[in-house]
């Protein structure tokens, strides 16, 4: 799968797969405000120059979330934002499978526990998870940075995924 220059396309119709004019793509684009304001989220958390959390890092929770979630078009294109970026290989293979045990780094073994957390069991989103990333060195607009991203990713897993189910429905339709 080829990605997307995140700067000049849409996302969410790349990795969901929507033609430009085709009926789901068309139905998706009704309210273009609400595509361009995914597409601009996408763009804010994920810009480089974005203080705080590292690109990797923010890459690396989306690439976890998606795993977890599963959403393999997304776990895919963020595997290739992160070999973009330049990612440790072994990381991007831990974060990817899920074996969080193995990483050796504390901070970012805290940061892909909470995303499990927030992924799985928002509930458990409780003041003791939210006080293991201070205590693994996040500063508190990390933290926040970090609890958004996750509630984007979140949105954007449900979005794709009801994309294609209904980009399927509507190509079993027209086959019928």
């Amino acid at each position: 799968m080829t990605q997307a220059n995140p700067a000049t396309a849409d996302v969410v119709d790349h990795v969901a797969g929507l033609a430009t004019g085709s009926a789901t793509h068309a139905l998706r684009h009704q309210r273009e405000k609400v595509a361009a304001a995914t597409q601009g989220s996408y763009d804010a958390l994920f810009d480089p120059a974005l203080p705080g959390l590292p690109l990797t890092e923010r890459l690396l929770v989306a690439l976890y979330a998606a795993r977890l979630t599963p959403a393999p078009e997304l776990v895919a294109h963020y595997t290739e934002r992160l070999a973009g970026a330049g990612a440790d290989a072994a990381v991007v293979a831990v974060a990817g499978q899920g074996d969080l045990a193995s990483l050796a780094d504390p901070r970012l073994r805290a940061i892909l526990a909470f995303t499990r957390t927030l992924i799985e069991n928002p509930v458990a989103g409780d003041e003791a998870a939210l006080k293991a990333l201070p205590a693994a060195g996040l500063a508190t607009p990390d933290v926040v940075t970090l609890a958004q991203l996750i509630a984007f990713l979140s949105y954007q897993v449900r979005l794709v995924a009801g994309l294609k189910a209904l980009k399927t429905l509507q190509s079993q339709e027209a086959a019928a």
